[in-house]
């Protein structure tokens, strides 16, 4: 059953989202600024690439962490675990994306709401 709240969207606005996310995994935040500061008159996009934006900050602070712990041997398995990470939620976000659907990655500090 579909959501009340639920508007149609363009296929553009779910090819863009698409392209920020499958961007995420290979420019980490670049796309997601990018869209975030050009597209603000539509909705869903700017949705997405504060969804984008907030997923691959999270990402960077992991891999910080991870940097900072491969002192302790540690870090080893987190920077792994992090890239893995990106991946799959960056492969959801774009299949969402491209069937019209606001994803949410598990585990994204919220900074930009």
């Amino acid at each position: 059953m579909e959501n009340e709240n639920a508007r149609e969207v363009s296929q553009d606005s779910k090819n863009m989202a698409v392209l920020i996310w499958v961007g995420t995994i290979f420019l980490s935040f670049i796309p997601g600024l990018a869209f975030y500061l050009i597209k603000k008159d539509d909705p869903y996009i700017l949705d997405q690439a504060k969804e984008s934006l907030n997923w691959s900050i999270t990402a960077c602070i992991g891999y910080f962490a991870g940097f900072l712990l491969t002192f302790i041997v540690i870090g080893v398995f987190i920077i792994p675990l992090v890239i893995l990470c990106n991946l799959v939620f960056s492969i959801m976000g774009a299949v969402a994306a491209s069937t019209g659907k606001e994803f949410r990655t598990p585990f994204a500090i919220r900074l930009i709401k």
